[in-house]
């Protein structure tokens, strides 16, 4: 079970995994180890560790992210917009394909 630092970043009781950081460190922390992983000079076991934490990371970057997205709906409704629509950017594409299910593309 995670518990919360003063600093806000969660300390898991697992005494296996290191504490879960903010999300600003999560993902500082997530660019070091692709960068790490991508350079491809590290052993198997050490490549495996540096991935396992990533995946880690990963998922505390998503679920971050989800709970500022729900905070901002939140204030959003608060403040009398009725409906919230997905931003879109021409600079990036998003794979919806968890969305998308069934949808063959056409």
């Amino acid at each position: 079970m995670a518990t919360k630092k003063p600093d806000g970043s969660e300390r898991s009781s697992d005494k296996t995994s290191p504490p879960t950081p903010d999300f600003e460190r999560a993902m500082a922390e997530l660019e070091a180890v692709v960068e790490r992983l991508e350079q491809g000079e590290l052993p198997l076991e050490q490549a495996l560790s540096h991935f396992e934490r990533g995946v880690q990371l990963t998922g505390a970057c998503q679920a971050a992210l989800k709970a500022a997205e729900q905070k901002v709906e939140i204030l959003l409704r608060k403040s009398g917009v009725s409906e919230v629509s997905a931003f879109e950017s021409e600079d990036v594409d998003v794979d919806n394909s968890a969305d998308d299910a069934g949808d063959n593309g056409s």
